[in-house]
């Protein structure tokens, strides 16, 4: 079902009314993977004929979270808004075969029917009198300046069916159909429309998509039939849903594909958590779940989507975020992190190799690439702030500061500066002050980062260097001054 006998052409097709979200770039990123794996075809459809709520912004948005996404296309985008006339011709060709057929009724007229037939307790579709107008009456309409509609004329028994790539074999009664409209009065396209004249000529061979549009497919199809059309394979792609089991929404936490971005999340990761997400390589281990890009092209086909919905863990994507910043080289890292920098209005004091060594010391650490422009700041500037709880606790005990100083002195006369002789010096001088080595190295700790966690202390010290060491060391007794009123 999946195989054609030419290479597939497929297309992510978002609306630009609001931003990327998950649901959306779940499915690009399974066309993309399509494409990939089957040397096909992707193409990039902007669907903003809805010009009320369409904006610039929005599809900005959209081409820089596919972008951040590593998600390229082929063809496009090609914008719906400067593709009327195409609508316009298809809808004149059902007209013409007598598919479809103008419809006069008015906004008012047709909420009046849907109410009397709800009030009644009959479906509130449409009553298809329009259908029921001789070729005179609708001269006449026309002629006295009336505006019509374009509606698609549903056959009145039997039943429309089409073959899943997920679900399979799903079949509608065409009673279940109401005469849908193609066209507006004003010549705006519905969906319905648009979308089939669209993906017919652009070739389509493939539509996958979420499985929400599963209702809408029976309406696509009949025009496919009405216009002489091959099928394309339709592949409907199970929902995702929040925590809670309802559909993902923004009271489950951020839903836009950049707000991930601006969390500090790795793309590659995202991209990864992402298309686990009611798909399962067939033919990887049910244990493994970290892919690289090439892999997961390499593995991809429709037979792995699952039929059930999906639930979006934001613990599952801090792990993922985790595996893949730990697994990066320094270099690979650094560009992201300096975007981080950039955006805290930070500029590092260390060099570039400095720098990379430190990274090589934190990955492990990170959560988030936020944390090299937060938590992680004191290993490349002298400007970063303590954790008040870590000083509280740290720095409880009051002989501790002043032991700090002496201890800075302590690694200024010292000739070596290894973790090594670094330990030794503090374990020494812990037990010559007949103080407990633990305190002074939290103490330490706390002096030198700014907080109460850290790698190995000595790692640290060699990371940031004697000098550094010694004037951080030097200034604990103002760490104790400035956080006196703290409790």
């Amino acid at each position: 079902m999946a195989e054609t006998s030419s290479a597939p052409r497929v297309r992510f097709a978002p609306s630009p009314t609001g931003y990327l979200h998950v649901g959306g770039a779940r499915t690009a990123l399974f066309n993309w993977l399509f494409a990939r794996h089957t040397g096909g075809t992707l193409i990039l459809r902007i669907e903003d004929t809805d010009f009320e709520r369409s904006s610039e912004e929005m599809v900005g948005g959209i081409l820089d979270g596919m972008t951040w996404l590593g998600l390229d296309w082929d063809e496009g985008p090609f914008y719906q808004s400067k593709r009327l006339d195409l609508y316009k011709a298809a809808a004149e060709r059902l007209i013409a075969s007598g598919s479809a057929y103008p419809c006069f009724c008015t906004k008012e007229e047709l909420e009046q029917r849907r109410a009397e037939a709800a009030a009644a307790g009959r479906p509130p579709m449409y009553d298809r009198r329009c259908r029921r107008l001789t070729a005179e009456e609708v001269a006449a309409k026309r002629a006295s300046g009336g505006l019509a509609a374009i509606r698609f004329a549903v056959p009145e028994g039997g039943s429309t069916s089409f073959d899943d790539a997920v679900f399979g074999r799903i079949e509608f009664a065409n009673s279940e159909i109401e005469d849908f409209v193609l066209l507006r009065s004003d010549g705006i396209p519905t969906y319905h429309l648009s979308v089939v004249a669209d993906d017919m000529e652009m070739r389509l061979t493939h539509i996958i998509r979420g499985a929400d549009h599963i209702s809408n497919t029976p309406k696509q199809v009949l025009q496919y039939l009405a216009l002489g059309a091959e099928l394309p394979v339709f592949a409907h792609v199970p929902l995702i849903l929040g925590p809670d089991k309802t559909r993902l929404s923004k009271r489950h936490g951020a839903t836009s594909v950049l707000s991930y971005k601006e969390m500090g999340i790795v793309p590659e990761a995202f991209r990864n958590f992402l298309a686990l997400l009611g798909w399962s390589p067939q033919a990887a281990s049910k244990d493994r779940e970290i892919f690289a890009s090439e892999e997961l092209i390499q593995l991809f086909s429709l037979e792995g989507i699952s039929k059930s919905n999906a639930v979006f863990d934001n613990d599952k994507l801090a792990w993922f975020n985790t595996e893949y910043i730990r697994a990066y080289s320094a270099e690979r890292l650094l560009p992201l992190i300096e975007e981080e920098w950039a955006k805290a209005g930070f500029e590092p004091l260390c060099t570039t190799e400095e720098i990379l060594a430190i990274i090589d010391l934190l990955k492990p650490r990170a959560r988030s690439l936020k944390d090299f422009a937060g938590a992680f700041k004191a290993y490349f500037s002298d400007e970063f702030e303590f954790d008040t709880a870590a000083v509280t606790k740290f720095f409880k005990d009051e002989a501790v500061p002043a032991l700090l100083v002496e201890l800075g002195f302590r690694y200024e006369g010292a000739e070596e500066f290894s973790e090594a002789s670094a330990e030794q010096i503090l374990r020494q001088f812990a037990e010559e002050k007949g103080i407990k080595a633990g305190a002074l190295i939290n103490g330490s700790r706390v002096a030198l980062t700014g907080q109460g966690v850290a790698p190995s202390l000595f790692a640290v010290m060699v990371t940031l260097g004697k000098q550094r060491v010694v004037r951080r060391l030097k200034a604990a007794g103002e760490i104790a001054v400035v956080t006196q009123g703290l409790s």
